[in-house]
This record gives C-alpha cells, sequence and structure tokens, in this order.
C-alpha cells in the first residue's frame, strides 16, 4: 500500500495542509503573514466560500443542513440499541472555512479549567487564555479582562435583538431563581442566564469566519495557495518522514472529474487539519492506526497506533417546537423564504449590516448547573455522576439551556408556516465516547465505521429528560407561548397532564409546575433516545495524549511514530470542552501556528504588525 511514488509529483511546497477547515485556515494565515516567503497549500475537498451569500449572511446558517447540500459532509452512524435502533447521522462541515463557514455562529467560550483538565504541557489555561483575547474583537462590551479587542475575529450581538430572549430571561430570573449577567464567556461565570453573543461582524453584519479573516484577506500574497475540490488520500513517507500528500479529485464538489491521483511534496512539514471524521481517516489510509483496522482495509502498517480513531466525543442536543404568538418575531418567514420579508431585510442589512439577516434566532442562554432541588429530582442514577465531577467544579456547567426564535427551518418544514419557537437543551460532558474508522464495503469501496457512543452511559440521558421537564416549564411561562407542537414532543398517554396541545396564552407565573407519572418518564426517555442528537461538536479522534493512554500526537502536535507530520484540529481535543467548539478551534489553530512557527524559526509578530483587512463588502 506504500508504492514508491508512481504519480505524476505536480509541484512542491514548504507546508501542506490536509483539510481547509477553521483550524488550517488560522494556521496557515498566521504563518503566511509572519513569513511571506513560506510557501503554503491548503487542500480542501468542498469548495470555496468568498463572499458568497450562503456562507456571510447569517441568517443563511441552516441552509447547509439540507440533505441536499454539499457544504457538508453527512456522516452515517452505526445503529444504536441506546438510539432505539437508530443511526445517528451526524454532519461536519465540508468547504473552505470549515465549520466557521456554516456553523450557527454562537459565541460560547468552555471554562478555562477544561483546558488545565487535559493535563498537557503548554496548553494550561495560563498559556491559552492570551491567544483567546489575541483573535478576537469583542465588541460586546468594553474592558473586560478576559476579553480581546484587536483580533481578526468580531464578536457582537448580531444585527436584532429579539424580544422572545428578553421574555426567556425573565422566566429564568423569577420563575427559575438564576441571576442575570452580560457575559457567562468570562471562562469561569455559570449558571445564570445571559445574552448570547455571536460571531457576527457588528457592523457589516456579516459571518465572521475563519476563511475570510486569516486566508482570503491575504489573496496579494501568492504563496499562500488553496486548491479545492482535491481530496487527501494518505501521506506520502520516506523513511517515515512525511514527504507529500497523496490526493485525488472530492467526488461531490467535482462529480464529473476523474479517480487519477496527483501528489504534492511537502518539504518542511504536513500538517493533517480534516477534521474529527476526515484526520484519522487520512491517518489509517496512511498506515498509521490499529492493526486490526489497517488489516481490514488491506493497508500495510507503518506505525501501531490503537488511539487513532478512538475518543469520539461530542455534545448531546434535543431541540424541541412550541408554537409561539402571530405577533411574535421569529426567523421563520427568513427560513422559509417568505420573499417580501427576505428583501426587506436585506435591504436594511445592505445600509448598515442590521435587520433578521445578522441573526441566527438565539439571543439568551444559561450554562445550567442544577441546584439542590433539580438535583433531587432528577433521580440518583446522575448522583455520582454529580458528585464526580460536577459538585466541586462550579464553572462547569451541565448542559446549555437556550430558546430559538424559529424552527432553524429544516427539520419541521412538514408543519404549516406560522411562527415557533424551540428549547434548545444540549449537555457538556457527556460521558460517552464512540470510535470512527475506515472500513471497506462488500465492493472494495471505502466506507466509515462510525459508532457514537451516544447514550452508552446511563447517566447521559438524565440531564436530558430532567432538561425537557424544566425548559417546558420555562417556556409555557413565557408570553409568547402557544402550546407544544405534538409531533415535536414525547408521545404522553391520553389522559395524563402532560399531553401537549396548542393553547390560547401561557400560564401564570406561579402556576404549579407539571406532574408526570411513570408512564410520563418513560414516554420523555422514550423520545430522546428516538431524537436525540449531535450538536455538530465532535471531537477527540486524533487525541493529544500520552501514546501509552492511546494518544495520537504529542503536546508539540507530531504524530507518534513518524516525522514532519502534525495534526491540527478539533480531532486532538483529549477531553470535551464545555462550549460551542468554534471557539477551540480557532485557539487551537493560533497554539499551532505558535509551535509550528517555533519549529521553523519563523519570528511570531504581534497582531498589531499584521495587515488583517477584514472584508466589509455586503452582498
Amino acid at each position: 500500500m506504500h508504492p514508491s511514488m508512481p504519480h505524476p509529483i505536480i509541484s512542491e511546497f514548504d507546508i501542506i495542509f490536509a483539510g481547509g477547515g477553521t483550524t488550517a485556515c488560522v494556521v496557515a494565515g498566521r504563518l503566511a503573514a509572519w513569513d511571506p516567503l513560506l510557501s503554503i497549500l491548503i487542500l480542501e475537498g468542498g469548495q470555496h466560500t468568498l463572499d458568497r451569500a450562503a456562507h456571510v449572511q447569517p441568517y443563511r446558517y441552516t441552509s447547509h443542513q439540507a440533505p441536499t447540500s454539499t457544504t457538508m459532509t453527512f456522516n452515517v452512524g452505526n445503529p444504536s440499541p441506546r438510539l432505539n435502533g437508530r443511526a445517528p447521522i451526524v454532519p461536519c462541515a465540508h468547504c473552505i472555512g470549515g465549520g466557521s463557514s456554516v456553523n450557527a455562529m454562537f459565541y460560547t467560550r468552555a471554562p478555562a479549567s477544561d483546558f488545565d483538565d487535559w493535563e498537557t504541557e503548554g496548553w494550561e489555561s495560563k498559556n491559552l487564555i492570551p491567544l483567546m483575547k489575541k483573535l478576537e474583537t469583542y465588541e460586546v462590551q468594553p474592558d473586560r479582562p478576559t476579553h480581546g479587542y484587536s483580533g481578526p475575529i468580531k464578536v457582537s450581538s448580531g444585527g436584532y435583538k429579539l424580544g422572545v430572549s428578553a421574555e426567556f430571561i425573565h422566566v429564568g430570573t423569577t420563575y427559575h431563581k438564576r441571576q442575570h449577567v452580560e457575559d457567562t464567556d468570562d471562562l469561569e461565570t455559570c449558571n445564570t442566564y445571559s445574552p448570547w453573543a455571536k460571531y457576527i461582524d457588528g457592523t457589516t453584519g456579516r459571518r465572521s469566519d475563519a476563511a475570510h479573516h486569516y486566508v482570503y484577506n491575504q489573496a496579494h500574497n501568492a504563496n499562500l495557495q488553496i486548491w479545492v475540490g482535491k481530496r487527501v488520500k494518505r501521506v506520502i513517507f520516506q523513511d517515515k518522514r512525511a514527504v507529500g500528500v497523496e490526493f485525488t479529485s472530492d467526488l461531490v464538489s467535482c462529480p464529473d472529474a476523474g479517480h487519477s491521483s496527483s501528489i504534492v511534496r511537502a518539504s518542511k512539514l504536513v500538517v493533517i487539519s480534516a477534521g474529527a471524521f476526515g484526520s484519522p481517516a487520512i491517518l489509517e489510509r496512511s498506515g498509521i492506526g490499529a492493526e486490526s483496522i489497517l488489516k481490514r482495509c488491506n493497508i500495510e502498517q507503518l506505525v501501531d497506533l490503537p488511539g487513532v480513531g478512538e475518543n469520539y466525543r461530542d455534545h448531546n442536543g434535543v431541540f424541541v417546537p412550541y408554537f409561539a404568538a402571530d405577533e411574535t418575531i421569529t426567523m421563520d418567514p427568513l427560513w422559509l423564504g417568505k420573499e417580501s420579508v427576505v428583501q426587506e431585510n436585506l435591504a436594511q442589512w445592505k445600509i448598515d449590516g442590521k435587520s433578521l439577516i445578522a441573526q441566527n434566532g438565539s439571543d439568551a442562554k444559561i450554562k445550567w448547573r442544577p441546584d439542590d432541588d433539580e438535583l433531587k429530582a432528577m433521580g440518583s442514577a446522575f448522583q455520582p455522576r454529580w458528585k464526580e465531577f460536577f459538585q466541586d467544579r462550579p464553572d462547569k456547567a451541565v448542559a446549555i439551556f437556550a430558546l430559538c426564535a424559529g424552527t432553524a427551518g429544516l427539520r419541521l418544514r412538514i408543519l404549516p408556516p406560522r411562527n415557533y419557537m424551540v428549547a434548545c437543551c444540549f449537555t457538556l460532558y457527556p460521558v460517552s465516547a464512540g470510535s470512527v474508522h475506515i472500513k471497506l464495503d462488500e465492493n472494495g469501496q471505502e466506507g466509515i465505521d462510525f459508532d457514537t457512543g451516544y447514550l452508552d452511559d446511563p447517566t447521559d440521558i438524565v440531564p436530558l429528560n430532567f432538561g425537557y421537564k424544566r425548559m417546558r416549564e420555562i417556556l409555557r411561562r413565557m408570553p409568547s407561548y402557544r402550546g407544544e407542537v405534538p409531533a415535536g414532543h414525547p408521545h404522553f398517554p391520553t389522559g395524563s397532564a402532560a399531553v401537549c396541545r396548542e393553547t390560547t396564552g401561557p400560564v401564570d407565573l406561579n402556576a404549579p409546575d407539571l406532574i408526570y407519572t411513570a408512564e410520563d418518564d418513560e414516554a420523555i426517555d422514550r423520545y430522546h433516545r428516538s431524537r436525540m442528537q449531535t450538536t455538530w461538536h465532535s471531537l477527540g479522534t486524533c487525541a493529544m495524549k500520552p501514546r501509552a493512554d492511546q494518544g495520537v500526537i504529542d503536546s508539540r502536535l507530531n504524530v507518534y511514530g513518524v516525522t514532519n507530520l502534525k495534526v491540527a484540529d478539533m480531532s486532538i481535543a483529549p477531553k470535551n470542552v464545555g462550549t460551542n467548539t468554534y471557539s477551540t478551534a480557532l485557539l487551537i489553530g493560533e497554539k499551532a501556528a505558535m509551535i509550528i512557527a517555533d519549529d521553523l524559526g519563523v519570528e511570531c509578530r504581534s497582531c498589531s504588525e499584521l495587515s488583517w483587512k477584514s472584508p466589509r463588502s455586503r452582498l
């Protein structure tokens, strides 16, 4: 499987990135700015995102989840009895900028202690906080000590304030008896309601992604090249030294292209940056991985590294729909493509970057920890996990509860066109872990052997079950509430007090909570096993851990057993992080850029010395 380069060698670069996602854009962009003479190539299977409306207009993020989308890859997991026999589908980005070009733009940062928990030299929070500040321009509040104010990535409140979010916060601070603060992304604050900032430029109203703000703004540098529609097949080695990559045309991006392979050489370094699915697959196709996996795919083993593809992690999400009042402003008319509403908002956005175009639908959240009463209501099954992990770590939330003003467009299009709200709950530190490996089908074609691990540990479903009840109580007290959408809720037994229905308005703020029977609880449990889904936060499959502990890379990102090969993306996270993962992917990119610059003897100049030209135009 490792022939001596039979394919045409078409070029040579100093550094090759196998994958053009968030982290790759950050690393390549920084290195190119620090040393414009470095020749750098990004190979990406997907297509360009430069100034394309679907990527720069924030409200359009839902379009990337369409089944026909080519900007995402839909990874199908193995059926699981814990999911009522379902085969879960986990999308990942397939375009320049990766997740930063298609995600929902929620600005969340993990508690600083998450990085200390990695127990990896150089990756302690004290070393990473300066990089967190360096990468962002925080437009929400001035003079916050853990935030940055001159970085390439803009963070704002978006272009329109949604009234239902104020309702959510009001019920949270009264009925739910939590405090309200302006910033719960200061790396420690937890369990309070807050506004939810966004990766949206407050001036232009555009998405603030890694592609436009790290690489596209350096188009003047001919030494930084991006080749799209190229699928990296494997790394080429000479005596266990990475010297290049073999790639083919990506059949999704370029369906009419041929199957022939080409090789491009790397004189200094190959960086695998293809994400939690792509990076372990490239390693395995290159002969790096567990012997049993490689053997079944007829790949000669180069390095025995059984941790490749293991330690798959995600967050567990549930999105529950409710009817909203006719007068409530939601994203539904835009997401359903109501032309008059779209054009009215677009016209405003083109003038000043404001309107619902510069919105993702959610302006409020709580990083939730149960109080004593809630903990008791959750039952005994969760107690050991609480005591072992959460109890003495007050900065770690069990879940994020949030409200979305609209159905996020796609999953509920079967419903009649009207206004909806969605209760969002996703758990941040599930115990379960999975794996992702390559395999061959009966025709010898490469496929994916993907075990999500979702809900394998019995404690993981408990906060979801409780979260459903708590969020339902919060929403039914909001003025905009008009009942539950029955098709999107648990199927409670006839006669149950919990049966879902449309209604004419909210209950009183001081109304008693719904009483759930044992049968009702079983219905909620079944519902979550049938509906719980990815939060698009896949990570961990090339873990930065000791080799003896199923690690794949060391603290300098070097793949064990070979030289001149690194991994830099969310796959390197050895443990989960309590956040939407875009912030972590950017951070890994900034740290990786410094590591590689140090290896190459490149001087890391300060941000102020770099000519970051952020795109200002609107579409």
